[in-house]
């Protein structure tokens, strides 16, 4: 076939005959995925937690006293289910993460093989990176990855000078930049992809552009009262794990190795997974050569380096050394916490695996016969599902909907008429409720209950501990570890959640009103506060400008992109 140097999907577009295959083979993989979720209720797994009605609270919108690892995609959600019910918004999230990343990854490849792109489009879609953050429940991580590819595509459009490249660029990195990790995977994509000292102009633009959707978390970063340090126990939970006999670097190379057991598919464990991660790089070497022709002259190299930092920050802490410059850094440098997760920068690596393995699929039928080649594109199109079919059905089940029992809409309701900060009991940071069977989950408290809630913020990863930073639940913690009277610590509720692990100490809530008294949760006021919320400081209602004008970034890239305006960018 003829290669084509200008690249990613030339204007004009291809004609519908040529789109809908990947688009429907996309949705069947979505719908494979994502199965349990056609029944009513909420998945609630580690932390994917979706509520009815997100209250629209500041320590949402600017956490005071905590990181800002949220920021700012609670505060969407929140505005988002004042009009769309919460498990609407749990299946559009989701189902659109898996669509996307599998239409973008096949519209991204430089070819005019359909087989080719079906490939790619079930390979991205199909990732153990994928999997995994699924099944933590890092949705708005999955926004990101989905994003990467539309993000790629936009910035080689907008480097070739083509009209309204800009605005889907924008458009492109604004569901990524609603975690500050998709947030800096975004912003250094553009950084290489973009940046050409002959345009200086339409390279500030791009950087502008990403940069204001990534001034809300900035911001809510600086202001919180948590400071800016982490632990540095969580330098080694936290650390890519080996899954199966080749060690930690190999099931990176094979876009895995996530610090949680839990969240890995059983499937990964087997012995032969490292044979299919070496059949995929073998493919990818195979295809590089051929990226680096048909994209434009530079591009291929700057996808390089960009997934080679990327895999950098995923294996850092299993290098020589590695661990203790991490340790020291989570301590000194703030926002250096960011990166003791350092696998959740693999996606761009992924992304650029999958594309070169697809074209060297392509360049490995290109020697054989029509009919072999035909078997051999099929194969590989399955070679994905073939190697973790454990992903498949909500990763065999896991995601299933449950529904949230009545106490926890009239304890919502009965804290709303009388606003005040409330304590979740007994401490813990993720549950096993009886009624969400073999999971564990990031308690609801905060997401459901209006106002600011307190639940423990120390992560337990096997034995090791990894201490918050919230300097309010130090206090908190230190009255329930003597078994003080919670009424002194200045909290309006206390949530205590009933069949769990745990027990809460009679001693702590002498002193307090019961209000309502049900199967799962017994809330308590603490009649020596009164009832007034706490006002918002400068910090939080700069978050809300920074937010503001990221919206308003987002919405003149859209109508930019409506109308369809030629530009000089």
């Amino acid at each position: 076939m003829v290669e084509r140097p200008a690249g990613v999907d030339s204007p004009p577009s291809r004609p519908v005959r040529d789109t809908l295959p990947l688009y429907a083979v996309a949705a069947v993989v979505t719908v494979l995925v994502l199965a349990p979720l056609a029944a009513p209720g909420y998945a609630l797994l580690y932390d994917m937690v979706f509520v009815p009605r997100q209250p629209l609270s500041w320590d949402l919108v600017a956490p005071a006293q905590s990181l800002p690892r949220a920021v700012p995609m609670d505060a969407l959600v929140s505005l988002i289910t004042q009009l769309v019910p919460g498990w609407l918004v749990q299946r559009l999230v989701l189902g659109g993460a898996v669509l996307l990343a599998a239409v973008g990854a096949g519209r991204l490849v430089p070819t005019d093989r359909r087989a080719v792109r079906l490939f790619a489009a079930v390979a991205y879609a199909w990732t153990p990176y994928l999997a995994e953050r699924l099944l933590i429940g890092q949705w708005g991580l999955l926004l990101a990855y989905a994003a990467l590819p539309w993000l790629v595509r936009a910035a080689l459009d907008l480097r070739a000078g083509r009209d309204g490249a800009l605005a889907r660029l924008v458009l492109a990195a604004a569901p990524a930049a609603i975690t500050p990790t998709g947030g800096l995977i975004a912003l250094g994509t553009v950084l290489l992809l973009v940046s050409d000292r002959t345009q200086p102009r339409r390279s500030a633009l791009a950087l502008a552009g990403v940069g204001i959707l990534n001034t809300p978390w900035v911001i809510a970063a600086l202001v919180t009262g948590a400071g800016g340090s982490s632990d540095p126990a969580g330098v080694a939970a936290f650390m890519a794990r080996s899954e199966n006999w080749a060690g930690p670097l190999v099931a990176l190379a094979g876009t895995g190795g996530i610090w949680s057991a839990q969240a890995t598919p059983a499937s990964r464990a087997a012995p032969l997974v490292p044979l299919a991660t070496l059949v995929l790089l073998i493919l990818a070497a195979v295809g590089a050569g051929l990226l680096r022709r048909r994209l434009p002259p530079g591009a291929a190299v700057r996808l390089g380096v960009l997934a080679g930092i990327g895999c950098l920050l995923a294996a850092f802490g299993v290098l020589p050394g590695g661990d203790a410059l991490l340790r020291w850094a989570v301590v000194h440098l703030p926002g250096a916490g960011l990166l003791r997760d350092g696998q959740k920068f693999l996606a761009p690596y992924a992304l650029l695996l999958v594309v070169c393995a697809a074209l060297g699929a392509e360049r490995l039928v290109a020697r054989v016969d029509r009919e072999v080649a035909g078997v051999v594109l099929v194969g590989l199109l399955f070679l994905p599902v073939a190697v973790m079919p454990d992903l498949a059905f909500g990763g065999a089940g896991r995601l299933r909907p449950v529904s949230y029992p009545a106490d926890w809409q009239a304890v919502a309701e009965r804290v709303s008429s009388e606003p005040g900060e409330i304590l979740a009991l007994p401490l813990g940071a993720y549950r096993a409720y009886p009624w969400n069977p073999g999971r564990v989950v990031l308690d609801p408290a905060p997401r459901y209950l209006p106002g600011t809630v307190l639940t423990d913020d120390t992560l337990w990863v096997g034995d090791i501990a990894v201490a918050g930073e919230n300097p309010r639940l130090r206090e908190v913690r230190s009255v329930v570890a003597e078994g003080r009277p919670l009424s002194a610590t200045g909290v309006r509720w206390v949530v205590v959640q009933h069949q769990l692990p745990g027990q809460v100490d009679p001693a702590t809530l002498r002193d307090l009103q019961v209000v309502h008294e049900g199967p799962f949760l017994t809330l308590y006021r603490n009649q020596a506060i009164l009832p007034e919320p706490a006002p918002p400081g400068h910090g939080a209602w700069a978050v809300v400008m920074a937010l503001g004008a990221a919206l308003l970034v987002v919405m003149a890239a859209a109508i930019s992109a409506l109308h369809r305006r030629p530009t000089a960018w």
